[in-house]
């Protein structure tokens, strides 16, 4: 193997005495900046009977602020060269813009100046709240596998409200929102001892923690909320249901396990997203291979550590979390067949892989990753994830070398311990409403 690849990412952390945690990853590669502020709140904090608080609160920053009226916020930074945008998880809303350096201290002011003074009135809260159904309606509602797997697997495999319920939120949740309900929300979760400021790009540190100081030093210091456990028991037995999609052209199914906890056994779920790509990325996996190439029974596979590919992945969310594989497939008798493979498959990586296997993933990996960090914008939200879930910004260096750590042993033993077959939900979902 060869060694492993060093990106030298430089970063530098600080905390204001509001408690606001800040990261700089200077770059001056191109006058560009990223400026990303994330706080420590997403659908698991959200109370039983405000579904959806989380993601709403993501649209109502954007509806003005004290000294922003509503519309400004994008006009500024897109009449700037700027892009923006926010997303919110299970774990954090995230809020984030990419614009040329020399913007960055309106940027730094129109971020601080929502944290500070965000207007939250009934007129917005009604307009978002409609903004927000449109949404699900269009994403979930009326559209074919809306809710597959990322809603309804979790509601299969765990217990609790926190890690079950839909992040999207109910129309009857969102409708019973009132005005101090968001208030408070807004009070006890959006201050800075609940934030993390990341700046990523064309940038001298000094000047820019002049600046972070300048706009938002005089935020007032609200406690940090106790941050929740959402932790339960893994149980055995298999946890099956079916669902109707009338959408859906054909049948689908998934298989959920879970996995250890992703901040304090990193180096297990980094083998076990190695043995995700083992199994399901790109043509030479096993059961791309298997199932769509040899026996034909699958139009598509893909196995992933998180919410879905590509987000929540094993360095953005918190315990629990879990491991999934899903297909879809033309023809309902064969489910038990795909069952029986996937089965046969990781029995056969727990029995040990082939030569050069691991070290192929690996190589794949890394190359991903160091493409990703080529953009501003992905170090400086890898950098804010890292201080606010791992507290270490640091590690953004290191991904490829904790990679480059994992041994085809430690995958098969993964295999092993964690995707056992009695102890995981089934989901499979009937097309056109079917049986």
């Amino acid at each position: 193997m060869t060694s492993p690849l060093r990106l030298n990412i430089p970063v530098e952390r600080s905390k204001l005495d509001n408690g606001l945690r800040i990261v700089l990853v200077p770059d001056r590669s191109s006058p560009v900046v990223a400026v990303s502020v994330l706080y420590d709140v997403g659908f698991r904090s959200e109370p039983e009977g405000r579904s959806g608080f989380a993601h709403l609160f993501e649209h109502m920053m954007f509806q003005g602020s004290e000294q922003v009226p509503k519309g400004e916020f994008d006009r500024l930074l897109m009449g700037n060269g700027g892009v923006l945008n926010g997303t919110t998880t299970p774990d954090f809303t995230a809020y984030f813009e990419v614009l040329p350096s020399a913007a960055l201290e309106m940027a730094l002011f129109l971020e601080a100046d929502r944290m500070r003074s965000l207007v939250v009135d009934q007129e917005n809260l009604d307009n978002q709240t409609a903004v927000v159904q449109e949404e699900i309606r269009l994403n979930v509602l009326n559209r074919a596998y809306g809710k597959f797997p990322w809603i309804l697997l979790p509601a299969l495999l765990f217990d609790t409200y926190p890690n079950v319920h839909d992040g999207y939120g109910s129309f009857e949740d969102l409708e019973a929102a009132r005005l101090e309900d968001v208030r408070e929300f807004f009070a006890r979760f959006y201050t800075p001892a609940n934030a993390v400021l990341a700046v990523c790009g064309d940038l001298h540190p000094d000047d820019v923690v002049e600046l972070i100081e300048h706009h938002f030093a005089g935020i007032g210091g609200r406690p940090r909320p106790r941050l929740q456990s959402f932790a339960e028991p893994i149980r055995d037995g298999v946890r099956r249901s079916r669902y109707r999609d009338a959408f859906a052209p054909a049948p689908a199914l998934a298989l959920g396990y879970r996995v250890p906890d992703p901040i304090i056994h990193l180096d297990q779920v980094l083998a076990l997203d190695v043995l995700a790509r083992v199994l399901a990325d790109g043509p030479a996996s096993r059961l791309e291979q298997r199932l769509v190439r040899k026996e034909g029974l699958v139009t598509s596979v893909d196995a992933w550590i998180g919410e879905a590919p590509g987000w929540g992945g094993p360095f953005e969310m918190r315990d629990p979390t879990r491991f999934q594989i899903s297909t879809f497939y033309p023809r309902a008798s064969d489910r038990s067949r795909i069952i029986e493979a996937i089965d046969g498959e990781i029995e056969g990586v727990a029995g040990g892989l082939e030569p050069g296997e691991v070290d192929r993933v690996i190589s794949r990996v890394t190359a991903e990753y160091a493409r990703k960090m080529d953009h501003v914008l992905n170090r400086s939200l890898g950098a804010a994830r890292l201080e606010l879930l791992h507290d270490e910004p640091g590690l953004l260096d290191s991904i490829p070398a904790l990679y480059a750590k994992v041994t085809a042993r430690a995958v098969s033993e993964a295999a092993r311990v964690w995707l056992r077959p009695d102890r995981r939900a089934e989901l499979e979902v009937v097309p056109g409403g079917g049986q």
